[in-house]
C-alpha cells in the first residue's frame, strides 16, 4: 500500500498526534449518535449492577474511531484498558499472559481481531463465556488440562472485515456496533475541536471545506487539517478560512469529493483506455502500476461508495457519475440497438 497517500484511512506512522486529539468521554465524542445513545444505556445499567459490560464487537471502515471508543468505554466504566491486536497475539500463551494479568472489570481491546489464529481463538472462547482459561500441563500420555479462573473482564474487539470472523467467535459478543461514515457537518465539529487543541484559528466554513474532502473519516480529517494549517501559516494569515482550505487542498490535488490524483488516474484509465470497462482487476493493476490487492482494498471501496465504479463478473465498469465528475461525456459501452419499423404498406 502507498504509505505516502494522504487520504488513506489506515493508521500511518505520522499520525502520532492523533492520540492527543482523541476524545476521552462520550460527551466529547462526536458522531455515531445511535451508538452513543445505546452505549450510554448499557454502561449505566452495568454500573448500577456493579457488573462488567458485556463483550462488544465494533466493525466498520478504518479511521472511524473504534480504538477511541474502546478507550472511552474503559474510562466511563472506571477501569483500565489493555490494547493489543490480532497479529500481535501469535500463540495461545501470548493470550494467556494477557488475560491472567487483567484485573476485575478491566477492558481488553483487540484490534483486527479477524487476524487471530485458529489456535488462539480456541483459547478465547472459554475466556469470553466462562471467564476461565484451559491450560495443558506436560506432554504425551502424562499431559493434563487444568482450568484457571479469570477475573470478569470486558472484551472489545474491532475489525474492518466482520465477514471474516468465524460464527462461534462473532456469536460470543453480546453487543454489536457498526460504525458509519461521518457527515461533513459531523466532521466539521471534530475538525474545529482538533483545531482548538492544536491552537489553530479555524473558521466554520474552513472546517466544513476540509470536512467535505475527508471521505467521511475523522482520521483523514485530522491529517488534512494539519496540512491546511501549514498552508494557512505560510500563504495566509494563520487562519483557516474556506478559501485557504480550498487552496491548500487543491495544492494537495484532493478534489471536492476527496479523490486524490491516484483515484482520478484509475478512473481516467478505465474511461479513456478501455471505454469505461469492463476492465479486469489484473489489467487495471498492470496499467496503473498498483498491486491488485491494493486496488481492491484501498482504492475501490470509496469509489464504490460514491457510485463511480461497479464490480461485474467481467470486470470493473465506470459509471456515468464518474464521467460527470471528471468532466467527460458519457458514451454507453453497449448502446441499445435501434429498432427498425417494417414498412408493410
Amino acid at each position: 500500500m502507498d504509505e505516502e497517500r494522504l487520504i488513506q484511512a489506515e493508521y500511518r506512522s505520522d499520525d502520532d498526534i492523533e492520540g492527543s486529539l482523541r476524545p476521552h468521554s462520550l460527551a466529547e465524542y462526536h458522531g455515531q449518535q445511535k451508538i452513543k445513545e445505546s452505549l450510554g444505556i448499557y454502561m449505566q445499567a452495568a454500573l448500577e449492577r456493579r457488573e462488567p459490560l458485556d463483550h462488544i464487537l465494533l466493525y466498520g471502515p478504518p479511521g472511524l474511531g473504534k480504538t477511541t471508543l474502546a478507550g472511552i468505554i474503559a474510562a466511563e466504566m472506571g477501569h483500565n484498558i489493555r490494547i493489543t491486536s490480532g497479529p500481535a497475539i501469535e500463540r495461545p500463551g501470548d493470550l494467556a499472559s494477557i488475560l491472567t494479568n487483567l484485573n476485575a472489570g478491566d477492558v481488553l481491546f483487540i484490534d483486527e481481531i479477524h487476524r487471530l489464529s485458529h489456535a488462539v481463538e480456541e483459547v478465547l472462547y472459554p475466556a469470553m463465556e466462562d471467564f476461565a482459561l484451559d491450560i495443558m500441563i506436560g506432554k504425551g500420555p502424562s499431559a493434563r488440562s487444568i482450568r484457571l479462573d479469570l477475573p470478569k473482564f470486558t472484551l472489545i474487539a474491532a475489525t474492518t472485515r466482520a465477514g471474516m470472523l468465524t460464527s462461534p467467535l462473532r456469536d460470543r459478543f453480546g453487543i454489536h456496533f457498526r460504525l458509519e461514515l461521518y457527515t461533513p457537518e459531523e466532521l466539521a465539529v471534530i475538525i474545529e475541536r482538533s483545531a482548538r487543541i492544536m491552537r489553530i484559528e479555524c473558521e466554520h466554513d474552513g472546517a466544513l471545506e476540509v470536512a467535505s474532502r475527508s471521505r467521511g473519516t475523522p482520521r483523514v480529517a485530522n491529517r488534512l487539517i494539519k496540512r491546511v494549517r501549514d498552508y494557512a501559516q505560510v500563504r495566509g494569515q494563520g487562519t483557516i478560512t474556506a478559501d485557504i482550505a480550498r487552496e491548500g487542498l487543491d495544492m494537495l490535488e484532493i478534489d471536492i469529493l476527496g479523490l486524490d490524483r491516484t483515484d482520478r488516474i484509475m478512473l481516467e484509465t478505465m474511461i479513456r483506455k478501455f471505454g469505461g470497462g469492463p476492465v479486469g482487476l489484473d489489467t487495471l493493476a498492470a496499467i496503473t502500476g498498483e498491486d491488485a490487492g491494493t486496488i481492491e482494498d484501498v482504492y475501490e471501496p470509496y469509489l464504490l461508495q460514491l457510485g463511480f465504479i461497479m464490480r461485474t463478473p467481467r470486470g470493473r465498469v465506470a459509471t456515468p457519475a464518474a464521467y460527470e465528475h471528471l468532466g467527460l461525456t458519457y458514451v454507453p459501452t453497449n448502446p441499445a440497438p435501434q429498432q427498425t419499423r417494417l414498412n408493410l404498406d
